[in-house]
């Protein structure tokens, strides 16, 4: 009753989602509840976003990973929390809008969001702390709705720098006006928090997180597992061309068909020596890419089987009472990079990959894991589901284009 409930509080929030579009296509928020109603009514002005904002980034400071001591704080990069560590840098709300990287072009991910709490920020994000009269939410989302194209001071790799940064314009309402829209937005802005909870649920082996609706505490006992206890290694090679499906791992979506990833085959004429991937079965790509400091750990889903370069980690579930998909959830919050810092060899590539030592792999990385794979098949099932939802949320393309004309002040 308390889960049904609580999805049905989710599909609320759906429904606000839609709201959105409603009200930057109207001018006005038309939405009715015994709490809400909101009717756009104020002036606007456009400012510079240097009238609006102080820039706090002299404060940031990077830490390489090897640097990095594990902690309970967010350590926050270019699109959000890329890991979580023993210190901090600051201790209240604030506006992160990244300052480099591909996604400031491609938005995959938010290139602008808030920060509470205590947490640290590395140099690959500004830190913007509203001036008296502004509101954070505000002025985040104003920031979050704008192509960046036109701002781009990069060559190859897109940047945003301060000086340009500054002239952004950023169409404002009176504080109450600012602090209405805000407020709607943070209620939305809620199913980010149920993302956020995946990293403290596996680090603690317990969700505790709440709401009016909802409190789940796991009562099934934990153990910390070392992979190579749990799975083994996967070495098998097409010697027999079993396979002509040449696979490559991309951070964002898998495991996928080379043609499909790159409009072309990258892969040896003769892929036998391959290593040959059936599908449920795991690799690790030490390659470096935006969002992913040390590669990703990702399980064949949409194929039978297909070939993968010997550059990579292949492996397989050893034991019954593993739950597949459990253990790709696990992978999906890059808790275990703290791990990978420990046996990465600092600034040594081989191929353009990160220089991980295989044995150190299976032996290093450590997992929280229930000792029930029914708690585990439950688990999974709940962060998958939260995690369509997320989706929804962060449809960056749509939401973009009815939110430009608006925030921007364009014609599309």
């Amino acid at each position: 009753r308390e889960i049904g409930i609580f999805f049905e509080n989710l599909d609320n929030l759906i429904t606000l989602h839609q709201c959105k579009c409603y009200y930057f296509q109207t001018d006005s928020f038309g939405y009715e509840s015994d709490h809400f109603l909101l009717h756009n009514a104020a002036a606007w002005k456009q400012r510079k976003l240097e009238e609006i904002v102080e820039f706090l980034d002299t404060m940031r400071k990077p830490l390489e990973g090897a640097k990095r001591n594990p902690g309970p704080y967010p350590y926050y990069g270019a699109s959000g929390i890329v890991d979580y560590v023993e210190g901090y840098l600051f201790d209240e709300e604030l506006v992160l809008l990244s300052e480099d990287g591909a996604n400031i072009t491609d938005r995959n991910y938010p290139v602008c969001f808030l920060a509470s709490g205590k947490y640290w920020v590395n140099n690959h994000a500004h830190v913007l702390k509203p001036k008296s009269g502004n509101e954070n939410n505000f002025i985040c989302n104003s920031l979050e709705r704008k192509d960046y194209k036109q701002y781009n001071s990069g060559m190859a790799m897109p940047k945003l720098n301060q000086e340009v940064c500054r002239s952004i314009p950023i169409s404002c309402p009176s504080y109450d006006e600012q602090k209405k829209i805000g407020d709607y937005f943070r209620n939305l802005d809620n199913l980010i928090t149920l993302h956020q909870c995946k990293y403290y649920y596996f680090q603690t082996g317990s969700f505790s997180c709440e709401s009016d609706q909802f409190l789940l505490h796991n009562t099934a006992a934990w153990k910390q597992r070392k992979l190579g206890d749990i799975c083994e290694r996967i070495t098998r090679k097409n010697k027999n061309q079993e396979s002509d499906l040449p696979l490559t791992i991309a951070s964002q979506y898998g495991l996928i068909d080379q043609r499909d990833f790159f409009n072309k085959v990258v892969a040896a004429k003769d892929m036998s020596d391959y290593y040959l991937l059936k599908k449920g079965e795991f690799a690790y790509n030490k390659s470096y890419s935006n969002g992913f400091d040390y590669g990703s750990i990702k399980r064949l889903n949409a194929y039978e089987q297909g070939c993968l370069s010997t550059l990579y980690i292949c492996f397989g579930i050893k034991f019954e009472d593993i739950e597949s998909d459990y253990l790709e959830c696990f992978f999906d919050t890059l808790i275990w990079y703290s791990d990978i810092t420990k046996i990465c060899a600092e600034g040594a590539r081989n191929h353009g990959l990160l220089n991980v030592d295989t044995k150190a792999f299976f032996e290093e990385v450590t997992i929280n894991i229930p000792s029930s794979r029914e708690e585990q098949r439950r688990i999974s099932a709940y962060l998958n589901t939260l995690d369509n939802l997320i989706t929804l949320h962060q449809r960056t393309h749509f939401t973009h284009i009815i939110y430009c004309d608006f925030f921007a002040g364009t014609t599309i």
